[in-house]
């Protein structure tokens, strides 16, 4: 450090030698005006700069604070409507003496221009009356939708819901409309009793669409404004269709949790200024995005003086040098941009340049990397989707040959001593669980198929055992329609059976249980045999160890094997949970994500099976 400062200082000294008063004097004036100048400029810009942002969110606040009132209005207009449909109409009807349809048709017509439907339902779902159609289609189900779950959840609250198309009737002219539905909680009398019920009014979302769009925050600044619910929902958005194509995005879970007012914040690299304001009782948040960087067309007549300042002083010491350096640094530049599209995750970027010798190479390189680099990233991808299905297929070979001579054993002894019909009964249940095991080749089948395999495996297992032990299947409606991966219940009652059935004298009992925990399947397994010391279960399941009950038989590999798979498959939060205490009998549970046919055949295609 101290030679380079050295060299410095000593070529300064021969440029000072060499160079004439004239030269330096101006190259000291300039520097100094130049440099004043620029601080003088940058501290009244800054000043100015920020007196404006102050103003613009003022702006901001202002023309949401309308905004909030126009659309308040059209909620309470809703709340209106639901109020009288409520208190005049439900409130005051027995449903065994008359119907209510026909007054609200008449609440529909007064309010047609901002009400696309009103309907009443049952608890069950069931429809009591509508306006203006009166079918339901037969496809659906109202106790399903979102916005009957939180009228029912929460009865004392009016609830709002995102939009959605509104398709729960039969339309003859097949319009199906954009929706905000309110929908609440109402007390139904029939025959003098109270029941529960749902009132539904379908909000046309066009209404909130039109207050919302065309907002101005400030001319020329390329500011917008959206509306979002408490959870960070997207309500209403001028570019809604690209953000819900994937081709935008915006940072609305974040605006949700901010504070009413203006705040400042980057997103995607962009500095911006989002102003808030909550929707009174619906928790709705109003949010007013005005990027800073358009900011700056605000202040063009301010930095056109301040530029004009600087390049009349030094136009003709340094015209020249930049103009050359932007010669110069202009294929550098393109490059960088190149790379930047590359960073952001763009496919087709050009990265050829024009220029110097080096920045060409530098160009055909970066390209060269980029080609490898997609081709290493395909080859990844394609070894570990490789690898995670030829490991499912190992844990699912591993299956134990002795059952299967076991049982054709137990075949030939009842044949040779007359057993003809247990025999045959053993032989078809060994079929119909092979033939399932089999099915055709897939990895997926329904609830109902593994349930059946199951049955049939237990029908095997008490002939064997000569009845030990008793079993029960039982499945929740709705689940044995699910989907699941194949012969994940045989290793668990096979685990049952040795380690809990093996001593049973007749009072052995097994219990498989299949039903919904919210989004997921659970499949009980549960046994009244000896139990487990909770040292035992906890090694289980443990990839590394091995399991062996004194004196019974298997290893615990099919447990692990089960748990193994259905993590591989769905994730690390699925798989089994082992419950045992010494004495007291053993459950284990199977935790499966909740697939309907649709999905099914995606995990199916995803398996390549």
């Amino acid at each position: 450090m101290a030679e380079l400062t050295a060299y410095l200082r000593r070529r300064w000294r021969e440029i000072y030698h060499r160079s004439s008063i004239q030269v330096i004097l101006s190259l000291f004036f300039t520097a100094v005006a130049v440099v004043g100048m620029v601080f003088l400029g940058l501290t009244l810009f800054l000043r100015f700069s920020a007196s404006n942002n102050a103003l613009l969110a003022e702006n901001s606040q202002r023309v949401l604070s309308q905004v909030n009132l126009n659309l308040d209005a059209r909620l309470r207009e809703m709340m209106r409507v639901s109020d009288a449909a409520y208190y005049q109409i439900i409130k005051d009807a027995d449903l065994a003496e008359g119907d209510i349809s026909r007054d609200l048709e008449l609440l529909y017509y007064t309010s047609r221009e901002s009400l696309v439907s009103i309907a009443v339902f049952s608890d069950s779902g069931g429809l009591i009356a509508a306006a203006p159609l009166a079918a339901l289609k037969n496809s659906v189900a109202p106790e399903r939708e979102s916005w009957f779950a939180a009228a029912q959840d929460r009865i004392e609250n009016l609830h709002f819901s995102t939009p959605h198309v509104q398709n729960l009737f039969v339309d003859p002219d097949y319009r199906y409309r954009w929706v905000v539905s309110l929908s609440r909680h109402v007390e139904l009398t029939r025959d003098g009793a109270i029941e529960s019920g749902v009132l539904l009014a379908d909000m046309s979302y066009s209404g909130i669409e039109q207050i919302c769009k065309d907002v101005d925050l400030g001319a020329g600044q390329g500011g917008y404004l959206y509306l979002v619910d408490g959870a960070g929902e997207i309500i209403y958005h001028p570019r809604q269709q690209l953000i819900y194509a994937g081709l935008l995005e915006e940072n609305n879970r974040a605006a949700a949790a901010y504070a009413d007012g203006s705040h400042n914040e980057i997103f995607q690299g962009q500095r911006r200024q989002v102003t808030v304001k909550t929707v009174g009782y619906t928790g709705w948040k109003l949010v007013g995005v005005l990027p800073s960087e358009n900011l700056w067309d605000n202040y063009g007549q301010l930095l056109l003086f301040f530029l004009f300042i600087v390049f009349f002083s030094v136009f003709l010491l340094v015209f020249v040098n930049l103009r050359l350096s932007a010669w110069i640094t202009a294929p550098m530049k393109k490059l960088d941009r190149a790379v930047r599209e590359l960073e952001a995750g763009r496919e087709t970027v050009d990265l050829k340049v024009d220029g110097p010798y080096e920045v060409q190479h530098l160009s055909r390189s970066i390209q060269s990397m980029v080609s490898t680099m997609r081709h290493l990233m395909d080859d990844i991808l394609q070894q570990e989707e490789q690898k995670r299905r030829s490991e499912l297929d190992v844990l699912q070979s591993q299956i134990n040959p002795h059952f299967l001579y076991n049982t054709l054993d137990s075949v030939i002894w009842m044949t040779e001593n007359g057993r003809t019909e247990d025999a045959v009964v053993m032989l078809t249940s060994l079929a119909r669980l092979f033939r399932i095991s089999l099915s055709r080749g897939s990895n997926i089948i329904t609830v109902a198929e593994e349930l059946e395999h199951a049955r049939h495996y237990l029908t095997i297992q008490k002939m064997r055992y000569k009845n030990k032990f008793s079993a029960d299947i039982s499945a929740a409606d709705g689940v044995e329609e699910l989907h699941t991966i194949k012969l994940i219940v045989q290793p668990i009652l096979e685990n049952a059976i040795y380690h809990g059935m093996d001593y049973a004298d007749g009072d052995g009992k097994i219990c498989i249980n299949a039903f919904r925990e919210g989004k997921d399947v659970i499949i009980e397994v549960a046994d009244n045999g000896p139990g487990m010391p909770e040292e035992v279960v906890a090694r289980l399941l443990d990839q590394g160890g091995a399991y062996a009950a004194a004196g019974s038989k298997g290893s615990g590999i099919g447990l692990r094997n089960v748990h193994r798979r259905i993590q591989l498959t769905f994730g690390r939060e699925y798989g089994l949970t082992i419950l045992s205490e010494p004495d007291d009998g053993t459950v284990v549970r199977i935790r499966l994500p909740a697939l309907d046919e649709a999905a099914g055949r995606r995990y199916r295609k995803e398996g390549g099976q």
